[in-house]
Order: structure tokens, then C-alpha cells, then sequence
């Protein structure tokens, strides 16, 4: 099996953030940091060379081998944040009233923070944090 790209690294979180071009997709990922620092209640870490992440979650392929990423992260990529969350009972519900996203099985995609309503965006970073952390660790 090839090796993990997206693992825990030792790069500068800030000094990465701080190179995002785009200057509102910058003040939207320093919002984000800010919030999901709050709710995990410790230092993020890069994934990879574009995820900020926080946690670890282990989990299971269908194969039967397991894998491991940040419980809650995100990327401030060129066209949407990118929110790496986990699923919870009412996620839907709270989705539909999060305002102008796009949702895949694995990701929220967000143009611009002030599109959304960021206490929504809030609850779903708490409720995925809590999830992840009550789901069982892969052995």
C-alpha cells in the first residue's frame, strides 16, 4: 500500500496561512483557525501541505485497514474553504441552514464566510469534534 500523503507534519501553521494569496480567502482562514482552536481546545497542526488540522481520527477502510487524519480541519484553497468534518445525527439539518455552501460525502466547500452564518458553522465544528471523539479508535 503507498504511504500516506496526508499526515501530521511539522510546518508552521501561521507561516502557511499567512502565504494564501488571496487576501479574504487569508482573513476567512484566520476566522476558521480561530474557531476551530477554540472548539478543539489545542494547537492545530499541518496534514499535508494544505490542511490545518486538529485531532487525530482513525478509521477503517472497507478492506479492512485503517488510516488516520485530523478529527476537524480545514484547507483555504483557491476556490472555497474546504472543511474536512465528520458526519453526526442532525448534520443535514444543520447544512441546510448554513447558508451558500456545497457539500460532498467528505468535505463542506465555502466561497466566503460572509455568505454563511458562521454560529451555524460553529455548531457543526462542535457537534463534529464531539462525534469523532465518541466514535472507537480503529485497533
Amino acid at each position: 500500500m503507498a504511504e500516506l500523503k496526508t499526515r501530521a507534519t511539522k510546518a508552521s501553521v501561521s507561516e502557511f496561512i499567512q502565504a494564501v494569496s488571496n487576501t479574504q480567502r487569508r482573513a476567512d482562514a484566520k476566522v476558521v483557525l480561530q474557531m476551530m482552536e477554540t472548539v478543539a481546545g489545542e494547537k492545530p497542526a499541518m496534514w499535508g501541505p494544505s490542511i490545518v488540522g486538529f485531532g487525530t481520527h482513525r478509521y477503517l477502510y472497507a478492506n479492512g485497514k485503517t488510516g488516520e487524519m485530523c478529527r476537524i480541519g480545514f484547507s483555504p484553497r483557491a476556490q472555497a474553504l474546504v472543511f474536512y468534518l465528520g458526519e453526526f445525527s442532525g448534520r443535514d439539518q444543520l447544512l441546510e441552514k448554513l447558508g451558500d455552501c456545497r457539500v460532498t460525502p467528505g468535505c463542506l466547500y465555502i466561497k466566503r464566510l460572509e455568505l454563511i452564518d458562521q454560529r451555524i458553522l460553529e455548531r457543526i465544528i462542535k457537534k463534529s469534534w464531539a462525534h469523532r471523539k465518541s466514535e472507537p479508535a480503529a485497533s
